[in-house]
């Protein structure tokens, strides 16, 4: 687990340190651009760009805090910061990129914009930016899904239902560069070929609405992250059936499980043990089906295991109350 931990976080460093260096210099590029031509949709792709490359920043700040050990003071580890900082990049698409976007675009509408100038400049700049960024793209892609195949998933699937929101993060925002380029591109075209400024206005809110429905994805990703996401049903289904195969195990009466961090689950469980088991076995049995979930999940990190009797009317009424039904029977007996 560790070392294919270690492995997927330097994939992610790499990968982010690739989007950093293709953002600044594209960055810098759109800028000079923007002012040379007075061109709304660059000016809008520049402020995109400078988002990005911010936002590079918060996920390799949020990939150095998330790894760091669990303490006292979080027993259970930092693996959900780093969910904190993939938020924090949605608001920052938003705020810094989609918003100056939608302003630049009402500005041309309104006919409060510089007039443009140099387009082949523009031409060139968005030329080079698109070459760039999909350099990025294209590491971001072959990491998506090299993990979508590892948990042998779709891509769409796995993008939904990842622990693991950096590289993700880095794919949406470069599939949205590329996307946004093509928009400057026919809006300073459209208005070089037919004189209205009207179209370089309606790339740059193309832009700003293009920004805002990847903010909304990552911050829905995150958001739920952050909340509190269940394991992914196969692993649940897995370890529901190891626990109620277990011989000592007469029912699973509650299970519980909660992503932590990347590739970091913690496993609760409230089991009916058979009554004929002494206080030492049932401690034993409980360190040996701990061992056997972690060994056969790697992404299990903690696992909690707590005899009940499956006749409580108060914990039936919990259980109800979660997940609409009580446990099946799964025990050696109902097998």
């Amino acid at each position: 687990m560790a070392e294919q931990g270690r492995a997927a976080g330097e994939e992610s460093v790499l990968t982010v340190l690739l989007a950093l260096a293709a953002n600044l210099g594209i960055a810098v590029a759109k800028i000079v651009a923007a002012l040379i031509t007075g061109s709304a949709s660059l000016a809008a792709e520049a402020a995109h760009s400078v988002a990005d490359t911010v936002n590079e920043v918060l996920l390799l700040v949020g990939l150095r805090r998330s790894g760091r050990p669990a303490d006292r003071r979080h027993p259970l580890g930092y693996g959900k910061e780093r969910y904190i900082w993939t938020l924090l990049v949605a608001v920052a698409i938003f705020g810094m990129g989609a918003l100056f976007a939608f302003y630049q675009g009402v500005q041309t509408f309104t006919g409060r914009h510089a007039a443009e100038a140099g387009s082949a400049v523009g031409y060139a700049v968005l030329g080079v930016s698109f070459a760039l960024e999909g350099i990025s793209w294209r590491q971001a892609v072959r990491q998506v899904r090299a993990a979508a195949r590892a948990e042998d998933l779709p891509l769409a699937a796995y993008i939904r239902r990842t622990d693991e929101p950096t590289a993700v993060s880095v794919l949406l925002e470069d599939s949205a560069a590329l996307v946004g380029l093509l928009l400057a591109f026919a809006g300073l075209g459209l208005h070089q070929l037919t004189g209205v400024a009207a179209w370089d206005g309606a790339g740059s809110v193309l832009i700003g609405v293009l920004l805002t429905a990847v903010a909304l994805v990552l911050g829905r990703i995150n958001l739920n992250l952050l909340i509190g996401n269940q394991a992914d049903p196969r692993l649940v289904a897995g370890v529901r059936e190891r626990l109620g195969a277990a011989p000592e195990v007469e029912q699973v009466v509650d299970l519980v499980t909660l992503t932590v961090g990347a590739d970091r689950v913690l496993v609760c469980a409230r089991l009916d043990f058979r009554d004929s088991l002494r206080a030492g076995d049932v401690e034993r049995a409980c360190v040996r089906m701990g061992r056997e979930l972690r060994a056969a999940h790697e992404e299990i990190d903690e696992v909690f295991l707590e005899p009940v009797p499956r006749d409580d009317p108060e914990l039936r009424e919990r259980v109800m109350a979660r997940y609409g039904r009580t446990m099946r029977p799964q025990g050696p007996d109902q097998r």
